[in-house]
Order: structure tokens, then sequence, then C-alpha cells
């Protein structure tokens, strides 16, 4: 019979190979099995003779232990995806998931800057090499709207700036090409034409941001620069990769551009997710009502 850690492996080789789930996430769901495969043991069962109020209990106990509603909902998913699996491979003639309940999420509306604070901060104080890196890399955000990993994962030969687009890998692997404006274009070209290749010196790498090492630009790396880029273009409170990106789409659908387009920019599987941002235009809509119309407050 296959052991725990045998089906664990397989599972998250099955989400990686299959379903083409990010490290982050794999490694997020190994951890919520590690932890089932724990609880289980300690009442004397396993995954493969669990029943359905063994996973009630252990996400009760989430609960109990002050897990976020966020973080119980990827729980749940977890499992009904691992039990799932079980059932599809023949290890269980069962599945004690299939009743579980997926918590109810406060979804929250994501920040977005203005577009006047976009204006402020896509500006160059200076012209040196950092400076124009980071430009490009801030007009590619706001200008294509990739997520932080995509920005750091772009390539060279990925931007093409006679035409106007890039190529980018997002979720998935699954690849989509994101049209760049006129601004991002002359931004990158200044970039690639000078300083890239300073940075560089006699790496070979392809990867087409760099710090000053030469070497490829992380996450983190990304965060920090935009942290002081925003403190130097005096923008008040912290400013994220996420936030061009939200930016990105909701500036989109403020000047009237259609959700599946946006969609489609953004790289969503499931337009439920790009939805999100037709209530934050909606909710800013209702702000410039109640502030402009002269009866909205009702004191007329």
């Amino acid at each position: 019979m296959t052991s725990m850690e045998q089906l664990l492996k397989q599972y998250l080789t099955f989400l990686h190979v299959e379903r083409g789930l990010s490290l982050n996430t794999r490694q997020s769901y190994e951890r919520d099995l590690r932890q089932l495969f724990i609880f289980l043991e300690r009442r004397g069962t396993d995954v493969f003779q669990c029943e359905s109020n063994d996973l009630f209990l252990f996400l009760f106990q989430w609960k109990e232990q002050g897990k976020s509603p966020r973080s119980i909902a990827r729980c749940n998913a977890t499992l009904r995806g691992f039990f799932a699996f079980m059932w599809d491979e023949g290890q269980r003639k069962d599945n004690p998931s299939t009743y579980l309940v997926t918590p109810k999420l406060n979804q929250s509306l994501p920040k977005v800057l203005s577009e006047r604070t976009m204006d402020t901060l896509l500006k160059a104080n200076e012209s040196s090499d950092f400076a124009l890196r980071d430009l490009a890399m801030l007009e590619i955000l706001y200008g294509s709207g990739l997520r932080v990993s995509e920005l750091i994962n772009l390539q060279v030969s990925d931007v093409a700036l006679d035409v106007g687009y890039i190529r980018c890998l997002g979720k998935g692997n699954k690849e989509r090409i994101v049209p760049l404006g006129e601004p991002a274009i002359r931004a990158v070209k200044s970039y690639i034409d000078g300083p890239r290749k300073r940075l560089g010196g006699k790496k070979t790498t392809d990867i087409l941001f760099l710090n000053a090492h030469g070497s490829p630009l992380t996450r983190q790396g990304v965060t920090f620069i935009l942290k002081k880029w925003g403190a130097a273009h005096e923008v008040r409170g912290a400013i994220s990769p996420h936030m061009f990106r939200h930016s990105f789409a909701t500036h989109l659908l403020d000047h009237g551009a259609d959700l599946r387009s946006v969609q489609e920019l953004l790289g969503h599987a499931d337009i439920a997710t790009t939805q999100i941002y037709t209530h934050l235009t909606r909710k800013r809509l209702l702000d410039v009502f109640k502030k402009s119309h002269p009866r909205a407050d009702g004191s007329s």
C-alpha cells in the first residue's frame, strides 16, 4: 500500500505537472497536508481511513487557533483537492471532503493609486543607471499590469519594442502577449541601450532587469526599490508591485475598457477574479456622486 509520504509526493508532482501550480502554492498545500497528517495520527487514523468528521474537526481546530478565514478557505481547498486526487487514483473508495463547506470571505477591495499619483511616480528625477532601470520597471508594471513574478522573469528577448509588445509567462506557465504604451517603450529602450549593458557586465544572462551585481532582481528587491522610489517622489503610504497591477486594471475600466479585455490583459483564468475591479469602479463612482450631486445627501 502506498505510504502517506509517497502519496504526498505524488500529489505535489500532480500539482506541479498537471495543474501547473507555483512553488509557493505547492509549499502551502504541503504545509496544510502535513498538519493534517499529524492531526489524524493523534486521532488514531490516517488519510486512508479518516472520515468527514475528522476533516470537520481539523478545520474547526484551525478556527479555534485563530486562523484567518482566508487561511481556512485555502486549507479547505487543499483537502478537497487532495482527497479528490486520492479517489481518482483509487487510494480511497469514497471522498470524505465532499461535504466540507468553504467559509465566506469578506472580499476587500484592492488598493489603487490615483492617476495623478501615477503621473507623479512615473517621472525620473535623475538619469543614473538605477533610475533609468527603475523607471522602466514602473512603466511596465503600470503600463502592462504584470505580476511582480512575471516582471522579474522577463527576458530581453521577451520585449519586442519595434511592435510594442511583451511576452510573459503567468500562473500555470500560461503565456500571454501584452501591449506596451509609448512611455513604456521609451523607458525600456533607454534602459536596454545603456544601463542594462553596464549592469550586466560580462555576465550572459538574458534576464531583463538586473541588480547592481548583474544578477536578476528578486521580488524583495523590487519591493524595496518601489519603497525608495515612492519616498523620493513624496508619495504617502507604502506602495507595492501589486498596487500597480490593480491601478492598471482599474484605470482601464475607468476609461471604458470592457471586462473581458482586462481579464485577458491580466491573465486571469476566471473572469470572476477580474470582476472585483468593477466593484471598485462602482465604489469610486458612488463616492463622486455623493461628493458632487446636490441631492446626494438628502439635504436639499
